[in-house]
């Protein structure tokens, strides 16, 4: 199964699987403009309502170009696409409305099936499995576990690999010694490491599985000051 990575990690993310799907929707509708892919597209998979993953511009220019395009997520996406002005008899709501709950999966006949997974944000939030002619690929980022999901045998995983826990230890140190608010910290709390995520690969992924780090966080360029003790 194709796929092509249109953004990732804290600017915006976005990315198409099979020319067909896009999966996320957290980039100006200028940069979805720029891929080609608007005409092409026939489903949209939504995770969660951060704005790097949910684009409320974009979604509704999108929504007004392509007015029967399909729009798939979970109950807790539902209220957000009727804010931007997606008509509801496009949105197809996977089942649960509240987070660690999981839906059901979504077949859209000769086409694909999507199936969410609960992930752990601070935020209601959901991965996707994605099948499509005998393909599979599965999706995840913004979780700080996926100890609680079975994906075994996908042709490829999507999934976030944050950082490194030396990483995000050292920089965490290294601003608190300094008296800065470290978003590392939040970060380690909130996103998957590459140790976890190699982990959980080692358990799911078959010989011949494909593998793509997403979501890579950058140094935040505003320091914040710790309250004075």
């Amino acid at each position: 199964m194709t796929y092509d990575i249109l953004a990732t990690g804290s600017s915006g993310n976005a990315v198409v699987i099979g020319g067909e799907i896009l999966i996320d929707c957290g980039v100006p509708m200028k940069k979805l403009r720029e891929s080609g892919y608007i005409q092409r597209l026939r489903l949209v998979l939504l995770t969660h309502e951060h704005g790097d993953h949910f684009n409320a511009a974009a979604v509704r220019a999108l929504h007004r170009e392509r007015p029967a395009l399909r729009w798939a997520c979970c109950g807790w996406m539902v209220p957000h696409l009727l804010a931007a002005g997606v008509d509801t008899r496009v949105i197809d709501a996977a089942g649960p409305a509240a987070s660690g709950e999981t839906g059901r999966a979504l077949i859209y006949s000769g086409f694909a099936a999507v199936r969410p997974v609960p992930l752990i944000h601070d935020v209601p939030n959901c991965g996707w499995e994605v099948q499509r002619g005998g393909e599979r690929l599965f999706y995840a980022t913004d979780t700080s576990t996926l100890a609680h999901i079975e994906a075994k045998g996908c042709g490829c995983y999507l999934i976030e690999a944050n950082h490194t826990q030396a990483e995000i230890e050292a920089r965490t140190a290294d601003k608190l010694a300094r008296g800065e608010f470290a978003y590392e910290a939040r970060a380690a709390q909130t996103h998957l490491s590459r140790e976890r995520a190699l982990e959980w690969l080692a358990r799911n992924a078959g010989p011949s599985s494909e593998y793509v780090f997403l979501h890579q966080h950058k140094e935040k360029d505003h320091v914040y000051q710790l309250p004075a003790q």
